[in-house]
């Protein structure tokens, strides 16, 4: 008898004091694998910070989804089923998002974006929320500025049809814009494409004010190189999927100026946790860090606060206490997770000034 209440003694106290696992799911390597490098540096940084939640250690468990969007939702289903964790902090892009959150609905695991900003990852679920704004801001920020700062009348509106960003974000630039009385005119591409010649051509001809690429960096700055050689050099501005240090390796001169919304910039600190994450990241680093350093370190603190006030690692009232996050002091902002686990925030507008990104302007949709 005394040997089996040792045992249980033992077996209770490996429960209690077991460590609690969160997964993060990530595009590692593939075509968007810096975004997922960087997103991984914020949140290794908030790790090794906030080690602990509940007083009990926190183990992350990475998986790479091969910035695919089948891998995504394996990826999501390997990490609950095999690793057993109560949590995920992923995916990055919106696509992947929506494969991967998929899973974890049906498995009613959490799972909080970092930087997946179409509003159809979170519409319907009670499990997938977001630590970033949403394309509906973003693209009527975007809207904003080019028509008030950049004094556009006419765009030429760039969608990459294989993504779900990229479409949501033009959609929603395309209505703010013609509701503050600008035009508009419509160009397609393709995840992967290297030529943008007939494109581009056929956009200058219509002599726009502005052109408006919706993408990710890769193709980004090959439309940039490419227009330029065509004889634009009028402005150019993107979506958050620009931001990223391969557009300047890849686009050089040709992405001097060029202008997107983001989330975040180390030059505009907005709270007091933005100063400590900076400070932090370059003493770690040797750098100063971007928005999906930061995103993804504000993942792992919201995720890690939502564990906090739910008092337990129990999936069902985590989900629960991320939409009840209100006024977290980020290292992107004030972070206010709506009921449909959405991130209420302002929007940055960055430039590559002399081949650094370079803090612009805020705006906020929400006013205008």
């Amino acid at each position: 008898m005394k040997k089996f209440l040792l045992t249980m003694v033992l077996v209770l106290s490996l429960v209690v004091f077991a460590n609690i696992k969160i997964g993060v799911v990530l595009p590692m390597t593939g075509g968007i694998a810096a975004f997922g490098e960087m997103s991984w540096q914020g949140i290794e940084l908030a790790h090794e910070m906030y080690p602990e939640v509940l007083g009990q250690k926190i183990d992350l468990v990475l998986v790479d989804n091969r910035s695919e969007k089948t891998e995504a939702a394996n990826a999501v289903s390997r990490v609950i089923d095999k690793d057993k964790v109560v949590a995920i902090i992923g995916e990055v892009a919106s696509a992947h998002s929506l494969a991967g959150g998929a899973v974890a609905e049906r498995k009613h695991i959490p799972m909080l974006t970092s930087s997946s900003t179409n509003p159809l990852v979170t519409t319907g679920k009670k499990y997938v929320s977001r630590v970033c704004f949403i394309d509906p801001y973003q693209g009527a920020a975007a809207a904003i500025f080019a028509f008030d700062n950049l004094k556009a009348k006419k765009a030429a509106v760039f969608i990459d049809v294989e993504q779900d960003y990229s479409v949501g974000l033009a959609n929603f630039f395309k209505k703010k814009f013609e509701e503050l009385g600008g035009d508009f005119f419509i160009e397609y591409f393709k995840t992967g494409d290297q030529e943008f010649s007939a494109q581009l051509t056929d956009a200058l001809n219509k002599n726009p004010d502005v052109l408006y690429i919706t993408g990710y960096y890769p193709e980004i700055s090959l439309f940039a190189r490419q227009a330029r050689m065509l004889g634009y050099n009028g402005p150019i501005l993107a979506g958050d999927g620009a931001e990223a240090e391969e557009l300047i390796k890849i686009g050089g001169d040709a992405v001097e100026g060029l202008y997107y919304t983001t989330h975040f910039h180390p030059d505009g600190a907005a709270t007091e946790m933005t100063k400590v994450f900076v400070e932090k990241f370059i003493e770690k680093f040797g750098t100063k860090p971007g928005a999906m350093h930061a995103l993804g370190f504000d993942a792992y603190l919201v995720m890690r606060k939502a564990i906090e006030m739910a008092g337990k690692a129990d999936p069902k009232a985590i989900a629960k206490a991320i939409r009840e996050v209100k006024n977290f002091p980020g290292a992107t902002g004030m972070i206010t997770i709506n009921k449909n686990g959405d991130a209420e925030k302002s929007v940055v507008v960055d430039m590559v000034k002399n081949g650094k990104f370079t803090y612009v302007t805020t705006v906020n949709p929400a006013e205008k």
